[in-house]
């Protein structure tokens, strides 16, 4: 995790900054995928967790990595249809002295109660009635932290994806990443 580049989107009038990182981190998953790569880790500097002015990503993507595999990884056409709506800037070397490093990862809700209830009685052949009454509609997880919309490509289902930035350590951890770019284990350079 010695280099990285920022992705910042460009305002634009027809779509919202929102929207744009949602294409932005589709695209960049599926180029992962494809590339198979597991050592690019990614960050949002300008992500708003909690704070008056809401809750966002930002609008710049940041990707963390080492030189050879971020490069390869630009070389690819993964960013079609996406630069007119945004600034790429070169890879370079993480700043000299950037002693901050976090996680940055998924986290999942269990938010849909009636979901959760047909698992339950599958796997535990209890009726409706037993199963609402070990898992009622209250049980619902509400998560307040920022997403991105996703798709899946295996089901077509909508589904949000929600990332949590981990508190700032002192010292870095090595890791795999997702096809996300995501980790609860491995860290990234926080700057």
């Amino acid at each position: 995790m010695d280099h990285y580049l920022d992705i910042s989107l460009l305002p634009d009038p027809e779509f919202s900054q929102t929207r744009l990182m949602d294409a932005l981190f589709s695209r960049l998953h599926r180029a992962l995928v494809t590339a198979g790569r597991q050592e690019i880790g990614i960050s949002f500097p300008q992500v708003k967790e909690r704070d008056e002015s809401g809750r966002g990503l930002g609008g710049v993507l940041r990707l963390h990595g080492s030189e050879a595999p971020l490069v390869e990884l630009m070389a690819t056409n993964w960013l079609a249809g996406l630069r007119d709506h945004s600034a790429v800037s070169a890879v370079q070397a993480v700043p000299v002295g950037c002693t901050s490093f976090r996680t940055v990862s998924r986290v999942q809700a269990k938010s849909n109660p009636a979901k959760e209830r047909r698992r339950l009685m599958r796997r535990k052949g209890l009726s409706e009635e037993q199963a609402f009454a070990r898992i009622p509609d209250h049980c619902a997880e509400v998560l307040d932290l920022p997403f991105v919309h996703m798709r899946s490509s295996s089901t077509g289902e909508h589904f949000l994806l929600f990332i949590r930035h981990g508190q700032i350590k002192d010292a870095a951890v090595e890791g795999a990443f997702s096809a996300y770019g995501l980790s609860s284990h491995a860290t990234v350079p926080w700057f």
